[in-house]
Order: structure tokens, then C-alpha cells, then sequence
């Protein structure tokens, strides 16, 4: 995402990147209309583009907004992804929230309808995906043909009927919460789990992080205001950014992220703030320090 003046970096080039530095996954945010001076890519067609690009690393949603699309044309489009990527897709999903209005206006969906959409695509993904047979609102069966291998599903959200959808699901993408509460969430997510005869679900964290070491992050002032921006990227006032954000070393951050691998996160998404290219390198460096 970059100001509406720009031209967005090039996320081919920083998935290759990434990669090359042996990370897992690369992953993208979703939305339609960012702010009022955003200019934002589509998730599906980057991920797209960055399958062609790449030969390894994982292709992660976190997450799609789902009730914006067709429960229909997401299975086409995800199908097609893990033709392309050769099953390599993450599809983190979930409801949406308040700080882009602008994006239900734009399809005409209320804000108020966005659980049960989610409910009804999440029922129905599974099916569209793999090729297997399905009937539409008129009655009428069909099948997305060719069907492929359904990916990790995800859903984020902190609210109880996200972590219900979570445990159907299979996987909980997490909010950026510190140990202790992403703990306290896995604690809620196992306990409704046992409740429903099913397995605990993963968890994928997620941190907001500008490293030390970053000429373009000269303090964690320069940070938290990267981040703090009420009508544009984020989406954030200062005080909700500043306690979002961690920044330290490469050393603190392995810190934070060993904490996180306690509290029972499997991986981590990470959003860089800074210079990507520098603070990708960064983060690899802490990653190591995990190891």
C-alpha cells in the first residue's frame, strides 16, 4: 500500500526477497478501498503474481475480507491459486471491520450482514474449491471445475462467534495481542474445541514490528506514527498504534516471537514498518537467534 500519488512497491521483488531469506510464507492484507488516500492492490492478483515469481514460499491471505466477494468467485479464484502456486495458498478469512466503510459502500453490502455472509461461505468453500458437486440459490447443480486441494483455512477475529468459526475451521489467525492474551485465547479456542469433539486449532500470530537498525525508523516515535494514520493505511489513532507496535533489536524481537512460540502460536505473521528490504534482512537475523 502506498499514498494514492505512488505507485505501490514492488511486492514480486520483496517475495522473492523473502524467500531467498528462507521465510516460510509471505502474506497480504485484504481490503477494497483503503482510507481516502490509499493506493491498495488487489490480494488475489498479487498472490497470483507472486506464484509465478516464486518456487517455495507459502502464499498467505490475512486475512480476505470474505463477505466483500461471491462465496463463488473466491472458490474459483483459490482453486486457481493452488493450481498455479502448486498448493501453496493460506487462506486467512474473516468478517471485516469499521475503519474502511468505504469498502461496504462500495459493493452495497451491510456491515450488519457480514457474519452470516461469512457463515454461509465458510459452509460452502470447502465444496466449491474441491469440485464437488453443489447447488446455487436457484436450485440448480453445478461444479467449479478443476477442483483442487483445499488450503489451510484461517479465520481471524476475537469475538466468540470468530472463534467458533475458528475451531470449525481448523485454524485462528490472531490479532496483534501480546503472550499472555494470545495464551489466554488458546486456553478459550481448546476448551471450545474439546466442547465440539474437535482438535485445538493452529494459531498464526501476528506482529506489527519496526527493528533497530532501520535508517528510515531512526526511534519508535518514527514507528508508532508510520502506523498511526486515522484516515489512511491502518487505520489507527496514536494510542492504539503505540501499543501495537514492538520495536527493539533483532535480539528482542527473537525474544518476543520465542514468548509467542510458548503461548502456542505455530507461526508468525509479520508486518515490517520501515524500509521492507532492511527490516525484512532484520527479521531474518532474529529468526536465526530463534533457531
Amino acid at each position: 500500500m502506498s499514498p494514492a500519488t505512488t505507485v505501490p512497491q514492488d511486492v514480486v521483488a520483496a517475495a522473492r526477497q523473502a524467500e531467498d531469506l528462507g521465510f516460510e510464507s509471505v502474506w497480504v492484507i485484504d481490503q477494497l478501498v483503503v482510507g481516502s488516500q490509499m493506493a491498495f492492490l488487489e490480494s488475489t492478483t498479487v498472490l497470483a503474481s507472486v506464484a509465478a515469481a516464486t518456487e517455495r514460499v507459502k502464499l498467505g491471505f490475512g486475512v480476505m475480507v470474505l463477505p466483500l466477494r461471491p462465496v463463488v468467485w473466491v472458490a474459483k479464484q483459490i482453486a486457481s491459486l493452488q493450481h498455479l502456486s502448486g498448493n501453496r495458498v493460506i487462506l486467512g478469512v474473516g468478517i471485516g471491520e469499521d475503519r474502511h466503510p468505504g469498502s461496504w459502500g462500495a459493493v452495497g453490502i451491510s456491515r450488519r450482514e457480514r457474519g452470516r455472509l461469512t457463515d454461509t461461505a465458510l459452509r460452502a468453500l470447502p465444496d466449491l474449491i474441491s469440485g464437488r458437486r453443489s447447488q446455487g440459490p436457484d436450485g440448480i447443480e453445478f461444479r467449479l471445475l478443476p477442483g483442487a486441494t483445499v488450503p489451510p483455512i484461517l479465520v481471524g477475529g476475537l469475538s466468540q462467534p470468530a472463534l467458533n468459526r475458528a475451531v470449525e475451521a481448523g485454524g485462528w489467525f490472531g490479532l496483534p495481542l501480546p503472550p499472555a492474551e494470545i495464551a489466554r485465547v488458546r486456553g478459550m479456542l481448546t476448551e471450545l474445541a474439546a466442547a465440539s469433539g474437535r482438535p485445538t486449532p493452529t494459531i498464526t500470530g501476528f506482529v506489527m514490528a519496526s527493528i533497530s537498525g532501520d535508517p528510515a525508523m531512526p526511534d519508535r516515535r518514527a514507528a508508532v506514527e508510520a502506523v498511526a494514520d486515522p484516515a489512511g493505511m491502518y487505520g489507527f489513532p496514536y494510542e492504539v498504534a503505540d501499543a501495537m507496535v514492538v520495536t527493539g533489536s533483532p535480539a528482542e524481537i527473537a525474544k518476543e516471537l520465542a514468548a509467542l512460540r510458548e503461548a502456542g502460536v505455530e507461526r508468525v505473521t509479520v508486518t515490517l514498518v520501515g524500509n521492507w528490504s532492511r527490516q525484512v534482512e532484520l527479521l531474518a537475523e532474529a529468526t536465526r537467534m530463534l533457531a
